[in-house]
């Protein structure tokens, strides 16, 4: 059966880079120097419950490695809820040298189908 996603919101794009957030907290970042520039990584929506959800960035083992910032969950978020896949991959990965936030750069793709 072949799974038609929705259309993206108005004036998103459907290929964009991102940092990734919040890789600092609860011990996320023991996991960032297993991350290399080109590896896949999986975004995951929080589920509707959430006052505040986030699209979540996992390695592939299913470690959380961080989120999206807000003003990109707030449009992504609900699109993948409704069906819509967006695949990440590391473009740049740094060490602790630089700030927690500009440490993992990604390219995410919107497939509408």
């Amino acid at each position: 059966m072949t799974r038609i996603s929705p259309p993206l919101p108005a004036d998103p794009p459907t290929c964009f880079r991102s940092t990734v957030h919040g890789t600092v907290f609860a011990g996320r970042d023991r996991h960032l120097d297993t991350v290399r520039d080109g590896d896949t990584l999986h975004l995951v929506a929080d589920p509707p419950v959430q006052d505040n959800p986030e699209v979540w960035v996992h390695l592939t083992s299913g470690d959380p490695i961080g989120h999206l910032p807000p003003e990109i969950a707030q449009w992504l978020w609900p699109w993948m809820l409704r069906g819509g896949v967006a695949e990440a991959r590391a473009i740049r990965v740094r060490g602790a040298e630089v700030p927690s936030w500009r440490r993992v750069l990604l390219e995410v793709v919107c497939r509408t189908s």
